[in-house]
């Protein structure tokens, strides 16, 4: 770990706590939030999601499809921090195993 690296961290947590608390700041202002603006920032997490793992799931081998899909079906049954944890597991397992 080089001291670069450090800075670099935490130049990049500096950024994203800013980023986060300028949106708090700029929502809190706003006296009423129009719907529209409201349904848009209800679509974010589910956009961010579909943004981070399609890319992984169609490019990705049948290794990251498998944990995905397992992550995805436990995630209906469990919470999502053991359907994570597990996914993990069987990922880190299936690029160990096979």
């Amino acid at each position: 770990m080089t001291p670069d690296f450090v800075w670099l961290t935490l130049a990049c947590a500096a950024l994203t706590f800013a980023t986060r608390a300028g949106g708090y700041l700029v929502l809190s202002r706003i006296p009423n939030i129009p719907p529209r603006v409201e349904a848009a920032l209800d679509a974010v997490p589910a956009a961010v999601m579909t943004a981070l793992v399609a890319p992984a799931f169609f490019s990705g081998t049948w290794r990251e499809a498998f944990a995905m899909a397992l992550c995805a079906l436990l995630c209906l049954r469990f919470g999502l921090s053991g359907a994570v944890a597990a996914a993990m597991v069987a990922l880190v397992a299936s690029r160990h195993l096979v």
